[in-house]
């Protein structure tokens, strides 16, 4: 993740000490995603299950946090092996480098900055399966998930590996790597998991609009920092651009959520804004730094209306019980912008221009290529890890815990 796929790598000998400040504050920020998340999504959340989870959002970013420290930053980001996974250089972060290769800050920051993102996206799957996870499974698939599932995708598109390099494919701020891994997985889960008792038509209310409202603002600042440190981990003129391009497509996601909201409710609602700002912060992160802002706007608008429409498919039609729709919101919205910044990064679009001798076809088809490899690994890995896992570790709560709510029960 240190520079665009197609620009030439930075050699510095010492850090610069305003892109290490910046890196530092982003990673800061990205933190403050996680409080966002449990708001977020613990505000839907019944009454009887509204502690648990909180608290599994804060467990899994302890445990993701030891072991990214310990194996996962080697496994995604030191020296490639064949361009499919990291060697074990970097274990327990022992052999860590003053500046990392081709940027200008310290790799300590630098390793920092992704032990965020893996905890990111490992929480942002807890909204799946909300309301009847064990905790126990939770915790030892969420932790094994960052390992086998996030680690290899981030090295394949950040850390030297055979989606970057090979064919091509670029992720800016993990439209591929956090969101879409996140969103396919949480889909599996979902499904395997089987429904909650008396989905979709529950009498018991959610605990309230307030705090997911409450959550959101946290969630648009953590996702100002995973962009703000992106590709490029300094603090520069296009840096202050991805972000810009940051808010103009969650604004346009915001406003197009609440514009259908009102031609086919008669009213906007809470929900809708949560939902609208949260797709837009999502679909524009893999091309937040190679799109001008006019294609910013349109990848919110586009996404909004793909997400939305997801939504009420996947509950209305497939009766899949995504709890919070984190495949609709986080896999549909990162797919939406990972394909469109194919298009809108070439030069006659707008965006910073393609990789030397790449066309606009020949982009997007890298793009494609990414996408299906990375959702073709999270079905598979997934399936498998949550399997194995729930051999050992029930995957949910009996039908008895699930009625009295995991607060009652202890299975928080």
């Amino acid at each position: 993740m240190a520079s665009p796929a197609h620009a030439a790598a930075v050699v510095v000998e010492q850090a610069l000490p305003g892109d290490t400040a910046w890196l530092l504050t982003a990673t800061a920020l990205v933190f403050l995603a996680l409080p966002g998340l449990a708001f977020y999504y613990g505000g839907p959340a019944r009454y009887k299950h509204s502690i648990s989870v909180p608290l599994q959002v804060g467990v899994i970013a302890a445990v993701v946090s030891l072991l990214w420290i310990m194996v996962g930053y080697t496994l995604a980001f030191a020296e490639t092996t064949g361009g499919w996974i990291g060697g074990g250089s970097r274990w327990m972060l022992l052999q860590i480098e003053a500046v990392r290769f081709g940027t200008t800050v310290p790799e300590s920051a630098f390793a920092l900055f992704h032990t965020m993102l893996a905890v990111l996206a490992t929480a942002l799957m807890v909204g799946a399966w909300a309301e009847r996870g064990r905790f126990g499974w939770v915790v030892i698939f969420a932790g094994l998930w960052s390992l086998v599932v996030y680690a290899p995708v981030a090295h394949w598109l950040w850390g030297g590996g055979w989606l970057a390099l090979r064919i091509g494919t670029v992720d800016f701020a993990g439209g591929l790597v956090i969101h879409t891994t996140a969103g396919v997985s949480a889909l599996v889960a979902a499904l395997l998991m089987g429904r909650r008792n008396g989905f979709p038509d529950t009498a018991d209310e959610p605990q309230t609009d307030y705090l997911r409202l409450l959550g959101i603002p946290l969630l648009w600042l953590g996702l100002f920092g995973v962009t703000g440190g992106g590709l490029l981990l300094g603090a520069s003129d296009e840096t202050a651009a991805a972000l810009i391009n940051l808010q103009a497509s969650a604004a346009t996601a915001v406003l197009v959520w609440h514009a259908v909201d009102r031609l086919r409710a008669g009213h906007v609602s809470a929900n809708g804004f949560a939902s609208g700002a949260l797709v837009g912060l999502v679909a524009i992160a893999p091309a937040a730094g190679f799109v001008s802002t006019g294609a910013a706007i349109v990848i919110g608008a586009v996404a909004a209306l793909a997400c939305r429409y997801a939504a009420h498919f996947i509950r209305n039609s497939l009766r899949i019980d995504d709890t919070l729709s984190v495949f609709a919101i986080n896999g549909v919205g990162g797919i939406t912008g990972t394909l469109l910044a194919g298009l809108f990064m070439a030069v006659e679009w707008g965006g910073t221009g393609l990789p030397p001798g790449q066309s606009v076809a020949g982009q997007l088809a890298a793009q494609a290529i990414g996408l299906a490899a990375v959702t073709v690994w999270s079905v598979f890995a997934t399936g498998i890890l949550a399997t194995a896992v729930s051999l050992f570790f029930p995957m949910r709560v009996s039908e008895s815990d699930e009625a009295d709510g995991l607060d009652a029960a202890h299975q928080t």
